[in-house]
């Protein structure tokens, strides 16, 4: 924690969960998001207890400078996503986001991994949340396709999934900045390591009934995400 500790020598860490991680074991780590914060709390907490991050990023960022340079030195996999109306137009492209998400995943078969996917696709605001019609308090609502996706073509690599919850309770509104700055105060993570048992692998677009069994176990545990996070604004907000 040395960099975050090093901008702020009073940040208070309020971390449960992870006493038994293993460095040479595979994980898909999946968080909320509620500010380019989260990064640097996940790099920060995880950085000797698991193997190094990877986080699934839109290809955009392949294009941005020195940030693009850098994600691609650190084999950070980037992901082409198509909308359904580009798609409509465009059909010869179907599935092609599909394949780079292959290709990615098939290189991290060779040494113990972790990958890094927010669920919700972008950072959380109540404005999003209203546009989403999320029916949650504190998310948005999850993509299941992606994970879906790299649990299949991982197949049994993975030897868990850690659900990770962040929690800012004194700085919500100015995260990163008040990181930044040093403001600071306290920051709450709750991590749970679920095994992936054969349920949650399957064909999520060949097969409709594991889609809808997959979607329902992802939106069962968004919702304990999202009381657990009510929970936590009780017990550390004043």
């Amino acid at each position: 924690m040395m960099l975050v500790t090093a901008l702020n020598p009073q940040l208070d860490w309020k971390v449960e969960g992870i006493d038994q991680l293993d460095k040479k074991s595979w994980y898909l780590l999946i968080s909320n998001h509620k500010s380019w914060c989260d990064i640097i709390v996940l790099c920060v907490l995880f950085r000797h207890r698991i193997p190094m991050n990877k986080y699934f990023l839109k290809q955009q960022l392949a294009w941005v400078p020195f940030v693009g340079i850098a994600c691609w030195a650190l084999d950070m996999p980037f992901m082409k996503r198509y909308s359904k109306k580009f798609l409509l137009k465009h059909p010869e492209l179907r599935g092609k986001d599909i394949e780079t998400t292959r290709r990615s995943c098939e290189k991290f078969r060779l040494r113990p991994t972790t990958i890094v996917n927010f669920v919700e696709g972008t950072r959380f605001t109540e404005e999003k949340k209203i546009t989403n019609h999320s029916a949650y308090r504190n998310l948005l609502p999850p993509k299941a396709a992606g994970i879906a996706f790299t649990l299949n073509a991982l197949g049994s690599q993975f030897d868990h999934i850690l659900n990770v919850t962040i929690f800012y309770p004194d700085n919500s509104s100015h995260t990163f900045l008040d990181l930044l700055r040093g403001r600071m105060k306290r920051i709450v993570v709750r991590v749970e390591t679920i095994s992936v048992t054969e349920n949650i692998r399957g064909d999520y677009f060949g097969d409709k009934v594991y889609k809808r069994q997959f979607q329902l176990w992802l939106n069962e545990l968004w919702a304990k995400k999202d009381n657990l996070l009510e929970n936590l604004k009780k017990q550390f907000t004043r």
